[in-house]
């Protein structure tokens, strides 16, 4: 059975221990080691994440199956009614079992009552979650690249969803 968990500033460990099960694995075919370990220290060192948490508004939640935390996502809303998911990320050995889409559904279901009308979200343009999210109704709006430091740069997709 499938929950959900609202994360914290407390939660910060749990956070990068699944990161560090899932992140690696993710990217290891799109992305170099030093550019996965260089963008694991920026997005996820515990300054990082605590940052993200108390000043950047990002809210964080974990699914757990059978109360065994397997993934975590973050969202939040970057002007009014548009929301941005910033981060989901499933156990290997959980994808394919409707847990990312559970995940996704709980977050369009809490920001609908607050006013969401898209949800955006980026994709590294070879990602194959990208067919995940136009599955489930999402759709490319724009393909950029931008540069995050050291010489390392994001070729990504921004897809969004509208919230109905």
């Amino acid at each position: 059975m499938l929950s959900i968990r609202n994360a914290g500033i407390t939660d910060i460990p749990l956070i990068r221990d699944l990161c560090y099960k899932i992140w690696p694995q993710t990217y290891a075919s799109i992305i170099s080691q030093k550019q996965i370990a260089y963008m694991l220290e920026m997005m996820y060192s515990e300054k990082s994440l605590h940052h993200q948490i108390t000043d950047e508004g990002c809210r964080f939640i974990f699914v757990y199956e059978n109360n065994k935390p397997v993934g975590f996502a973050s969202f939040s809303e970057i002007v009014p009614s548009i929301y941005k998911l910033h981060k989901i990320y499933i156990l290997p050995n959980q994808q394919g079992k409707g847990t990312g889409k559970f995940v996704l559904y709980h977050i369009m279901n809490t920001i609908k009552p607050e006013g969401a009308t898209i949800l955006r979200l980026q994709v590294n343009r070879r990602n194959n979650a990208k067919f995940f999210y136009e599955k489930l109704g999402f759709t490319v709006t724009l393909e950029f690249d931008f540069e995050i430091g050291n010489g390392y740069v994001m070729d990504d997709y921004m897809m969004e969803k509208k919230i109905i």
